[in-house]
């Protein structure tokens, strides 16, 4: 494989954390969903009251806590209050800038077709890169708004004993209160919506008021965006061919047709997120993981998640472990008769997957051959921008929301990851669809974005809690059945990717697997987000990609030296995947039959099965 630095050529290592279980332990053969004899829902009468009244004002505020918010804004405002040398600093750079911006109008006005900044944009915000802006009074209006973010954010950073997680929300919020006054998002204050304007005569706007104008009522109705009805699953999309196998109440598992004479002797199990429809890894032919792993020999069995409803509010996350990977893992390595398996976990199926190969491990399991985890977080101290709705407050009125409804909905959630990428996700629609009174063209990827689904209450609420704001994780306190389970006690060899830009799973914080395993992990960084990063096909334009096998029995070696240290490599990581796979697999031989009736698992519809449909 080309590029594929190894530990003898980089010396990259890994810090050990030891947390095994004594050998004399018991050791279960089946990692098994405990009853739920008493309801998670239970309250009082007193309880239900409280619960009632934040759930109906989580409705007014999109699932934002207030009480957090007030919370946040106090500790920063009486810091801030009680520190007179951050006031008079403060007070120093507002002069300051004042004085380059009227410089800055000065120069302006005997140069007016100047490039001449005094501040530029941050390398991320693409608002103002257009030739326009440079023109009088347009640089102007951008450079003042610059200026005035960048005091703000001064102002809401560095404020001594204001808490980490109050500053983030503090400063995340002036940023967003600041982008609703943006020169770009205004018809008179941005040139390229006034030369546009000039040049049609204004039918843009009418264009834009159209569009808001089936936007919402799309919204309104609960309908897909324009454009998505071009997509459909198994029509264009989720279409590579296979029976489904194994139905239960919270999963199908799909078994995938093979594509080639021979296949490898161990199956691939793909754990997806089931934040999402399972077929971003199955999008269209020429983008489909399935079908590239299909045609590399390998035999693929694919969850396909259920999307849940009210009455499944009390499935927990031992649920999805017990009815989803182990279910789905009996199911694959009974039809194909192979002792091992290869199981890949995307974004919160990878974490799904770290919890089932701990206690795999711990229970003397060794079925994981191999474990590749895409994207996917098993230490939450830096979890990114989602870090700002993880505290005990704003949990506790996002369970109070979920108790009254049952689940978690996909308008709740797409608004917390929009307001994430507001600039990308919001405002720049709002330029370009209802002021430019264009439409971006619809793409596979994005018509499945907009198929989202629902969170049950329970689940979601010990995912948040016991991995995003306790990190149990991590640190030796998840438990399984009634015991801890640890990843030190992997010992499968690991493939992980991380995302270059990815605002869900930072890869960071996907490194840290690092700091927690006791195995050797080939890493990969490749460019892109948190979806756009993974699928990324061979082929796909503009793709590169870092790679390095850290073994086991070496020193730590921190994200930034690795990254510095190992080269990109042009092109799709996929296989890259596709060759570490093999390397860890036997010769190939006659393909498993599909769905062996004679085996207990006959076919019992067409992928891509019936729960992928649900709305």
């Amino acid at each position: 494989m080309a590029n594929l630095a190894t530990v003898g050529d980089l010396d990259l290592p890994k810090h050990k954390v030891s947390a095994g279980v004594p050998a004399t332990l018991p050791k279960s053969p089946r990692i098994e969903a405990p009853e739920h004899p008493v309801s998670h829902t239970h309250t009082t009468m007193e309880q239900a009251l409280d619960k009632g009244v934040k759930a109906g004002i989580a409705k007014l505020t999109a699932g934002l806590s207030p009480i957090a918010l007030a919370a946040a804004y106090a500790d920063w405002t009486l810091h801030l209050a009680s520190a007179p040398g951050k006031q008079l600093q403060l007070l120093e750079k507002a002069g300051k800038k004042t004085w380059r911006l009227a410089s800055y109008a000065g120069f302006c006005a005997t140069h007016p077709d100047t490039s001449k900044t005094c501040i530029d944009p941050l390398p991320q915000d693409r608002r103002f890169r257009s030739q326009n802006w440079q023109k009088w009074p347009y640089n102007l209006f951008y450079q003042s708004f610059l200026l005035n973010q960048q005091w703000w954010h001064n102002a809401t950073t560095g404020v001594e004993g204001v808490t980490q997680q109050h500053e983030n929300v503090v400063t995340f919020a002036g940023r967003q209160l600041l982008d609703v006054f943006s020169p770009s998002n205004y018809v008179l204050t941005n040139p390229d919506v006034v030369e546009q304007t000039i040049r049609e005569g204004g039918t843009n706007l009418l264009r834009g008021w159209q569009n808001y104008i089936d936007d919402a009522s799309r919204l309104y109705a609960k309908q897909k965006p324009v454009g998505a009805e071009a997509f459909e699953v198994g029509r264009n999309m989720a279409t590579s061919p296979g029976k489904v196998v194994f139905r239960n109440r919270l999963i199908e598992l799909i078994q995938y047709a093979p594509t080639t004479d021979k296949v490898r002797p161990e199956p691939i199990l793909i754990v997806p997120a089931w934040i999402m429809k399972y077929y971003i890894l199955d999008l269209s032919e020429h983008n489909s993981l399935v079908r590239f792993l299909t045609g590399q020999g390998f035999t693929v069995f694919m969850i396909s998640w259920k999307n849940p409803d009210q009455g499944d509010r009390d499935l927990g996350m031992d649920d999805y472990l017990s009815l989803g990977v182990m279910d789905a893992l009996d199911a694959a390595t009974a039809i194909t008769d192979s002792e091992t398996v290869h199981a890949i976990g995307y974004c919160l199926g990878g974490t799904l997957l770290s919890i089932a190969a701990s206690a795999m491990a711990r229970e003397g399991d060794k079925r994981l051959g191999t474990i590749t985890l895409l994207a996917a977080q098993t230490d939450f101290t830096e979890p990114g921008e989602l870090q700002l709705f993880i505290n005990d407050s704003q949990l506790a009125f996002l369970e109070d929301m979920m108790w009254d409804q049952g689940y978690l909905d996909t308008t709740q959630m797409a608004g917390a990851f929009q307001l994430l990428r507001s600039n990308d996700l919001i405002w720049s629609r709002i330029v370009h669809d209802y002021l430019m009174g264009e439409r971006t063209p619809m793409i596979d990827l994005m018509a499945w974005n907009a198929d989202a689904t629902r969170m049950p209450y329970r689940m979601h609420s010990e995912y948040l809690r016991r991995l995003f704001l306790n990190n149990d994780l991590a640190e030796g306190r998840y438990h399984v059945g009634d015991r801890p389970v640890t990843i030190s006690d992997i010992r499968a060899p690991v493939f992980m990717v991380g995302t270059e830009r990815d605002h869900v799973a930072p890869w960071r914080s996907v490194y840290k697997f690092n700091l927690l395993c006791d195995t050797d992990v080939t890493f990969v960084l490749t460019s892109g987000g948190h979806n756009a990063g993974i699928v990324s096909e061979p082929g796909h334009p503009h793709r590169h990609y870092r790679i390095a096998t850290l073994a086991k029995d070496a020193p730590y070696f921190d994200p930034d030296r690795w990254m510095a240290q190992v080269d990109p490599v042009d092109g799709s990581w996929w296989p890259a995947l596709a060759d570490w796979l093999g390397k860890h697999s036997g010769a190939a031989a006659a393909p498993p039959p599909l769905a062996p009736k004679d085996k207990g698992y006959p076919p019992l519809c067409d992928a891509p099965g019936t729960y992928v449909y649900q709305e």
